[in-house]
């Protein structure tokens, strides 16, 4: 296999020396980006890029031509699962992901199995596939899951909710009936990460978005033991090549000194959490990455350089961080702002990595 030009992401996630901060960035090929939305077009719909290799792999290139990332993601959704397993995703214009057969009652809750993803997600593998093609070894490519929990809150609410009624009544009404929902999840999620791997993702992450609006005990018990199957199940070497893995549990920092006792490789940090005050709370057990707020990217560029200082500054010298937003970059920025924001965290964060 041919050595990464740029292996700064890979070697930040395992802890290793690195000459500066990687950057990359969640939902990087997004519709901030014109040309993304002129490839969106070309396809007709949302599925229509996603289901489609070429499309995919245009998209997830675009943002590389624009800023100097270190790695780049796999240009997909996390529902493509349980689209899968036969609920019947679509997308309706201006009200995002639903299902047209959410997961309401007992019988066919219990009839829910883990699906061929080979045959039902091969556009996905083949995507992958052909990324890593197009990207020569320049940066590695990052594959990625829903958790089995966020998937869950999908699957049962039919579509993305205020307040998730639906599944909380499920999960205080009906604890098996969820549990058994997640058992199916994990098992696929598994399945999905580690068919992302052999077709050629060189790290994935595992979004758990959903994770953080329950309790603490519903946490532990619906969520982060979840999280712990599937960390256990994927791959952590491939082809000779160690497979770091990130879990994001948004509003997770709560759990952070849990979440990084699961076996991950990182945890991802949403912007609520001090990273300093994180990596003193782990130590060395765990890279980290984040955590600048998508809303500083309203700011003007002056604004953006010294909102990524306060950030370097926060985790300080040495190895183990992976700069990122504490989540998606919104539609509503300007590429310029995303510019500035690459920029200065390549230009700001050598110094932090200097041996002394």
């Amino acid at each position: 296999m041919s050595a990464l030009l740029n292996d700064t992401f890979i070697r930040a996630l395992l802890r290793q020396p690195t000459s500066h901060t990687p950057i990359w960035i969640m939902r990087q090929a997004g519709r901030y980006l014109p040309e993304y939305n002129a490839t969106r077009r070309r396809a007709g719909s949302f599925l229509g890029l996603a289901k489609n290799p070429d499309y995919a792999t245009e998209v997830t290139l675009q943002p590389l031509a624009r800023f100097k990332l270190d790695a780049a993601i796999l240009f997909s959704d996390i529902l493509t699962v349980p689209d899968a397993m036969g609920l019947g995703l679509y997308f309706a214009e201006g009200e995002g992901p639903q299902f047209e057969r959410p997961l309401r009652d007992e019988a066919t809750i219990l009839k829910l199995q883990v699906p061929d993803l080979h045959e039902a997600l091969s556009y996905v593998f083949a995507a992958v596939t052909q990324i890593r093609g197009a990207l020569q070894n320049r940066v590695p490519l990052i594959g990625f899951s829903g958790s089995p929990y966020t998937l869950a809150c999908y699957m049962v609410e039919g579509r993305g909710s205020s307040d998730f009624r639906t599944i909380k009544t499920m999960l205080y009404s009906r604890p098996d009936l969820l549990h058994h929902i997640l058992k199916i999840n994990a098992q696929a999620v598994i399945a999905y990460l580690n068919a992302q791997i052999e077709a050629g993702a060189q790290a994935v992450m595992i979004f758990d978005t959903w994770g953080g609006v329950l309790s603490d005990a519903a946490y532990r018990e619906f969520s982060l033991a979840y999280l712990r199957q599937v960390v256990a199940g994927i791959h952590t070497h491939w082809d000779g090549q160690a497979i770091p893995n990130i879990v994001f549990t948004k509003g997770g920092g709560l759990w952070l000194e849990d979440i990084a006792a699961i076996g991950c490789s990182a945890v991802g940090l949403d912007w609520t959490v001090n990273l300093g005050s994180a990596r003193q709370r782990i130590g060395e057990r765990v890279a980290l990455q984040g955590n600048l707020d998508p809303a500083v990217l309203y700011g003007t560029p002056a604004v953006i350089r010294e909102q990524v200082a306060q950030v370097l500054a926060q985790f300080g010298h040495g190895s183990g961080h992976v700069f990122n937003l504490g989540h998606g970059v919104s539609q509503f920025t300007a590429p310029e702002a995303v510019g500035a924001l690459v920029d200065a965290v390549h230009e700001l964060s050598p110094r932090y990595h200097q041996t002394p």
